[in-house]
């Protein structure tokens, strides 16, 4: 069998992972038949690898894992970090206050680089429910004190689409704006996404944009789907993924990476 694709990227939440932080089995079956068919999967998350790594060790998974929206190339097996971009801090203090003047004050929240970066979580943060481990800090200042992959902003009134669209008119070219998901818009450094951690990820293994599939749900999934041949967004993905999107599968609930892949498995011709 020859399977169209050398390289399948899954984003994580929302993509891979169902409503209830599970990948289901016939998604886990699916992957399995893809790489036993030729292709490696990478999964490709705007989470930190200390966000990341339980979720890795639970599907067994020993190759690259792009995290902290392509800041980190992270070598599951080996457990170590091969490659690791951090923010300027300088910048994004800068960024934040030219976002604050127009906007008014942010809650923030930050990812402190390297395998075991905690996230500080400052006050008026909403943290959503969950596993994911975070520490409380009094004083936001806190945050400055150790190199940071990114940070988390959050506002008392706008959604996050209108907060990220106000702070990417704000920032100019200082740094890059992202909405990753529910009640997550991030500041990062210029220039970085998935598509160019994802790019390092797969020159490691000697695969090319146009060996590429990549499954997504948010904004942020959007330079992903640029750097791939093909892009496929889930049934929930939010409407300005769907639009640059070549397919659109069923939800991450009903199995949407599997539907794909399951289809390219059965067309793929047996040599």
């Amino acid at each position: 069998m020859t399977f169209p694709y050398k390289l399948v990227a899954t984003d994580l939440d929302g993509t891979l992972l169902r409503g209830d932080d599970t990948v289901s089995e016939r998604t886990r079956e699916a992957l399995v038949a893809a790489t036993e068919a030729g292709a490696a999967h990478i999964i490709v998350t705007g989470r930190a690898v200390p966000w990341t790594r339980h979720i890795l060790d639970d599907l067994g998974y020993e190759g690259l894992a792009v995290c902290g929206q392509g800041a980190q190339v992270y070598h599951a097996g080996e457990h170590k970090l091969l490659t690791s971009l951090t923010l300027d801090r300088q910048l994004a203090g800068l960024a934040l206050s030219k976002i604050e003047a127009e906007v008014g004050p942010l809650h923030l929240a930050a990812s402190r680089d390297g395998l075991d970066g905690e996230v500080l979580v400052g006050p008026g943060y909403q943290v959503q429910e969950g596993p994911l481990p975070y520490l409380f800090v009094d004083d936001a200042t806190e945050m400055w004190t150790a190199p940071l992959n990114k940070v988390y902003i959050q506002h008392p009134e706008l959604d996050d689409d209108a907060l990220a669209f106000a702070a990417r008119a704000a920032v100019g070219s200082l740094v890059d704006v992202v909405m990753a998901g529910a009640g997550v818009v991030e500041i990062l450094p210029l220039g970085l996404s998935k598509a160019t951690g994802l790019s390092l990820a797969a020159r490691r293994l000697g695969v090319k944009a146009a060996d590429t599939i990549a499954f997504g749900d948010m904004p942020n999934d959007i330079p992903m789907f640029g750097w791939a041949h093909h892009g496929v967004a889930m049934a929930n993905a939010h409407e300005d993924l769907k639009a640059v999107a070549h397919e659109i599968t069923a939800s991450n609930d009903d199995d949407g990476i599997a539907v794909v892949l399951e289809d390219l498995l059965r067309s793929a011709p047996v040599q």
